[in-house]
């Protein structure tokens, strides 16, 4: 990763290389009464990639919250979760991501600037946050652990020293100057921001109830590389949003919606933080979460084998899927920042083959040749119906623990556009992974996660999956608007 942020560092980005050399790079690669936040997720097509827990003067759940719900819209790039940040409150729409910890919204009405984002210029969703217009707005200091953790141990030198910090309020923890500007590199891109603390408001079981979580921390981020978009982080570290509610030894839950679904403002997808998402869950498959020693704030859970259809052909899977090297590189990362399911060479190839093997439809070759997808094929529709029902090979993955999760109809081969002479093209949407990447070794993307309710249960650290129709539990958290 750190090789991808050097190499698109020009003269004319001189200031992201200033800003590297004093801060460092942060890659992405109990209570007894039950308490829960319920939000909606939006549906967005996107494409691709041990610290100490603290609330740090945030409130318990236990004190201010209970149930909260959110209505959240699915666009072009993943699942959006809106964030009301502010005195006043400004609403800002960011992605759920589950492989970064970080949450950052776009700072400066004027001033934001995202560097190779050219597909997103005309986007209404690029709303950015004005720190000047919110008077509970200030920035992070060097005496917290927020920004400890963001100015990670593998730099030589203490941002904060070199920001005029003492030895002694450093260990005391009582430091007030400014937390220096950070840098935060994703699997494809680099955002560059400053720590900052502001007023951020969830609604309650009772949607005309307003709870206010004071003093939460965020990245107000002005310089972007390919990150056009806030992200709202769901990893295990300190400063991801369960963390910061408090929810970081309970779990939360998601149910994404079907693409077809995509920009519907009508119905959005229930995210659900808290007791709810995990009580009465025992009953369904879990598999463990991996513990790496490298990435410790990132969902890993281990891949056994994939079922291709009705037969018992088996596609053996490498054993990097389940395991780590000494490095840390290895396991299957479970990430609802990254659209489509990665696998690695030569395993990606073999299961290609076995699905070829297994169908009889002709190849689409010069929508595979113009497209990222490796196994297009033309499907008869003499219905002219998108979603019509296939015979194309059915795929299920087997992870540790003998959970099984068999992709829904439209999880694995899609259709690419409306039916034309009798026929559909659909793809496997599935990826292989970039040759040398350190790092997970497979990616388990949200378009496999679809119509899936996926339980994270970071307490007894597993990963439980139930085949659901999201749309219905769409319904029944009051979601659906039609």
């Amino acid at each position: 990763m750190a090789s991808l942020f050097f190499s698109f560092l020009t003269t004319c980005y001189l200031f992201f290389l200033i800003n590297a050399l004093y801060t460092i790079s942060y890659s992405r690669a109990r209570e007894m009464i039950p308490r829960s936040l319920t939000l909606g997720l939006t549906h967005s097509r996107a494409v691709t990639p041990n610290q100490q827990q603290t609330v740090d003067s945030v409130k318990k759940p236990s004190e201010s919250l209970d149930m909260i719900l959110e209505p959240l819209r699915e666009v072009r790039d993943g699942y959006l979760i809106s964030l009301n940040l502010g005195t006043p409150p400004q609403i800002i729409q960011v992605y759920m991501d589950t492989g970064s910890d970080l949450t950052w919204v776009p700072c400066g009405n004027l001033s934001f600037d995202c560097i190779e984002c050219n597909d997103y210029r005309n986007n209404r969703l690029i709303a950015s946050f004005s720190p000047s217009f919110s008077s509970s707005s200030y920035r992070d200091s060097c005496g917290t652990h927020f920004c400890l953790d963001i100015h990670s141990s593998d730099n030589s030198y203490d941002s904060c020293t070199i920001a005029g910090c003492s030895l002694s309020t450093l260990l005391k923890g009582t430091c007030t100057r400014p937390c220096p500007s950070f840098t935060y590199t994703y699997g494809g891109g680099v955002v560059t921001g400053t720590l900052t603390r502001d007023t951020l408001r969830v609604h309650g079981s009772n949607q005309g109830v307003t709870r206010e979580i004071p003093k939460y921390c965020f990245g107000c981020v002005s310089s972007t590389y390919r990150e056009p978009i806030g992200i709202a982080g769901f990893g295990k570290g300190p400063l991801s949003l369960p963390s910061q509610l408090g929810f970081l030894q309970k779990g939360f839950s998601h149910c994404f919606l079907a693409f077809e679904f995509s920009n519907n403002p009508n119905i959005s997808s229930p995210l659900v933080i808290g007791d709810l998402a995990i009580s009465s869950k025992d009953h369904l498959q879990f598999t463990p979460m991996l513990k790496c020693p490298m990435y410790p704030n990132y969902y890993y859970i281990g891949l056994e084998s994939i079922t291709v259809g009705n037969t018992s052909l088996a596609v053996q899977v490498p054993s990097s899927l389940r395991e780590f090297d000494y490095l840390g590189n290895g396991g299957m990362l479970i990430d609802s920042g990254t659209t489509y399911t990665h696998l690695p060479e030569p395993f990606y190839s073999q299961l290609l083959s076995v699905l070829q093997s297994l169908s009889t439809y002709p190849r689409a070759r010069e929508v595979e040749a113009r497209s990222s997808f490796d196994l297009c094929y033309r499907v008869p529709n003499l219905s002219n119906r998108v979603e019509l029902i296939d015979d194309l090979p059915s795929i299920t993955f087997h992870f540790l623990n003998n959970t099984s999760v068999a992709l829904p109809q439209g999880n694995h081969f899609y259709a690419m556009g409306a039916p034309n002479n009798g026929t559909v093209v659909k793809c496997l949407l599935f990826q292989s992974m970039d040759d040398g990447d350190d790092g997970p070794a497979g990616i388990f993307g949200s378009f496999q996660q679809q119509n899936v309710e996926v339980i994270y249960d970071l307490e007894k650290e597993r990963i439980g999956f139930q085949p659901m129709d999201c749309a219905a539990a769409s319904a029944s958290h009051g979601l659906d608007k039609t």
